[in-house]
């Protein structure tokens, strides 16, 4: 259980931290541009770096807590014919299915600009890692939802919606 509380927090803190950074690099970068004319050179990469580990560091963790957002305007008929369990699962599994292919996608992208060695401008990072991390953190949300999906159908009390 303690391991499901990290795996939890853990990308949560991680989407902080680089939220804060992001913000404090971009007001010293307006600062130093509009008062010293002399701008954050690296700004550009690390803004890349920083979206790129926000974004898809909590995605998983969205998609198993169901915390996307939504549009309800067809919540009414569903749950009227109380159908909402099923067409939750159903978009679950759907979701799932159809990531694996970017997944997949991004993953050849980052070999192939693993083996052309191409580097961030001016940070000089490789970029397959930032490929290699996009690709398994999409991996892993297409898993979380497929198990999510599983889970409507077989045990909704475990998957957090009541029948």
């Amino acid at each position: 259980m303690r391991l499901f509380s990290l795996s939890v927090w853990l990308p949560g803190l991680l989407a902080s931290v680089a939220l804060f950074v992001l913000m404090v690099m971009t007001f010293a970068d307006v600062v130093l541009r509009s008062v010293f004319n002399a701008p954050i050179e690296v700004a550009a990469d690390l803004t890349r770096l920083l979206m790129a580990v926000m974004v898809f560091s909590v995605m998983p963790v969205l998609s198993g807590r169901n915390a996307h957002v939504s549009v309800d305007l067809l919540d009414a008929p569903f749950a009227r014919f109380r159908l909402s369990r099923w067409r939750d699962a159903a978009v679950c599994l759907f979701c799932g299915a159809i990531l694996f292919l970017p997944a997949q996608r991004v993953f050849d992208l980052a070999e192939r600009s693993r083996s052309y060695g191409d580097v961030m401008e001016y940070l000089r990072l490789p970029l397959h890692v930032v490929g290699w991390f996009i690709a398994v953190m999409t991996l892993i949300t297409a898993v979380v939802l497929v198990v999510r999906g599983v889970l409507l159908i077989v045990a909704p009390r475990l998957a957090g919606s009541a029948p």
